[in-house]
């Protein structure tokens, strides 16, 4: 399977990070015009820290708030007058996250606290979506993709409210929009990765489980591993790729095991 991203434009959202970051990584590999970008602008150097210059050179770096609709789409408009199509071609939101919230009993949960988590995962998606699909539709292709979560499809580890239900709404914005835009020639895809502690929140989760409930953990994955953001990496490579091309509302559970 030989898969190339040569002169398309790709946004990804959440790139500072695990997951984010590998995932600018592998479309640069293979040849795609990458944007990255995150709301922590002092960390977005780290993103091409220990790639080669080759890689580096086709990663653009940029600070968005995904929350705020006006700033994405002034960042949209100016990567699509830089994209060899006029368009971002791929879109991957994977900015999202607790927020560094924690399991709380939901009448203890603040307005604050549960809306800046659905803000991030369900409104950022939205406004990257609305941001880009006009000028996908102008030249008929385009592919969006989310990274939701397993907590979408099940229950969250983490106990909090507003993120199992922000990952749900993100995989019906998916199936959604799927079916208004297929017939524009553009896909919309979600991916959900099993628990990895791929940023702070994460790993803070993990430590807090101990060397016995960690070890449980892992025993009870069918890989019998924590999966690691290549392996989401690849699905999103895959939606993003022509072999794709007839796949659309779809989520794939990448947990290592059913």
């Amino acid at each position: 399977m030989n898969i190339q991203f040569e002169g398309q434009t790709i946004l990804v959202t959440g790139a500072v990070r695990g997951i984010g970051k590998t995932i600018c990584h592998r479309f640069a590999e293979l040849g795609g015009n990458v944007w990255a970008a995150d709301i922590e602008e002092d960390l977005l150097p780290t993103v091409v820290e220990g790639v080669s210059e080759i890689i580096a050179s086709r990663i653009k770096t940029v600070s968005v708030d995904v929350t705020k609709p006006k700033i994405v789409q002034r960042l949209v408009e100016d990567i699509q007058n830089k994209s060899l199509t006029g368009a971002v071609d791929i879109i991957v939101h994977s900015a999202g996250g607790v927020r560094s919230r924690s399991k709380t009993a939901i009448e203890k949960v603040s307005d604050s606290d549960w809306r800046a988590i659905q803000a991030v995962n369900v409104d950022g998606a939205f406004n990257l979506a609305r941001a880009v699909v006009p000028k996908m539709k102008n030249v008929k292709h385009g592919r969006i993709i989310i990274i939701s979560s397993r907590a979408g499809i099940g229950v969250s580890l983490t106990g909090i409210q507003s993120y199992g239900t922000a990952k749900a709404a993100q995989i019906g914005l998916v199936k959604q929009l799927s079916a208004e835009l297929g017939q524009f020639g553009i896909t919309v895809n979600s991916v959900a990765p099993g628990f990895m502690p791929t940023s702070p929140d994460y790993v803070r989760q993990w430590d807090s489980y101990g060397d016995a409930k960690q070890k449980a953990m892992v025993e009870n994955i069918a890989m019998r591993r924590i999966g690691e953001p290549n392996d989401i990496a690849n699905a999103v490579i895959f939606f993003a790729s022509d072999f794709a091309g007839w796949i659309t509302g779809q989520t794939l559970a990448v947990t290592g095991g059913p």
